[in-house]
């Protein structure tokens, strides 16, 4: 800790009697010598971690919101393929989802309908509201297994 000139003179003369230019050396050194983070330092990593949330949270709502749609996906396909055997028994499409015993798994986060099925088409529906803040999501299929995404809230 001591600079070896400051210690040279501190053997050959009393204590109490080192120079100036000892105290200086002394008192950088303890200045430099000490452990731990400044304030500044702490600040510039809390900002560093704030803008790398605020890049993060976005893109992770996103991606769970996006997930959350593939049973919008998954369920609207199993009407699908309900109504393709049921027209295939009966010649028409079913007017209820009861009719092609769906009844979905697991929580649900939309609500699923068939919208003016006729003989020849149907259009099953699947609409949920506060998906992602707040905003509704809408998904179809018809007879042809073209799907849709008609509202997004994942955008």
């Amino acid at each position: 800790m001591w600079h070896s000139s400051c210690t040279a003179t501190l053997r050959h003369q009393n204590k109490n009697s080192f120079d100036l230019r000892c105290m200086v050396i002394m008192l950088l050194k303890l200045k430099y010598d000490r452990k731990g983070f400044t304030l500044i330092e702490l600040m510039i990593v809390v900002g560093i971690i704030g803008i790398l949330a605020s890049i993060a949270i976005p893109n992770y709502l996103n991606y769970q919101c996006k997930a959350k749609q593939s049973e919008a996906k998954q369920h609207l396909g199993a009407i699908a393929k309900g109504e393709v055997a049921y027209y295939a028994e009966f010649s028409e499409y079913a007017t209820s989802l009861n009719s092609i015993g769906f009844s979905g798994t697991g929580e649900k986060r939309y609500s699923y309908t068939l919208t003016s099925p006729s003989t020849t088409t149907f259009l099953a529906r699947a609409s949920a509201t506060s998906l992602k803040s707040g905003r509704d999501d809408v998904w179809t299929i018809d007879e042809g297994l073209n799907l849709a995404n008609t509202t997004n809230a994942c955008q």
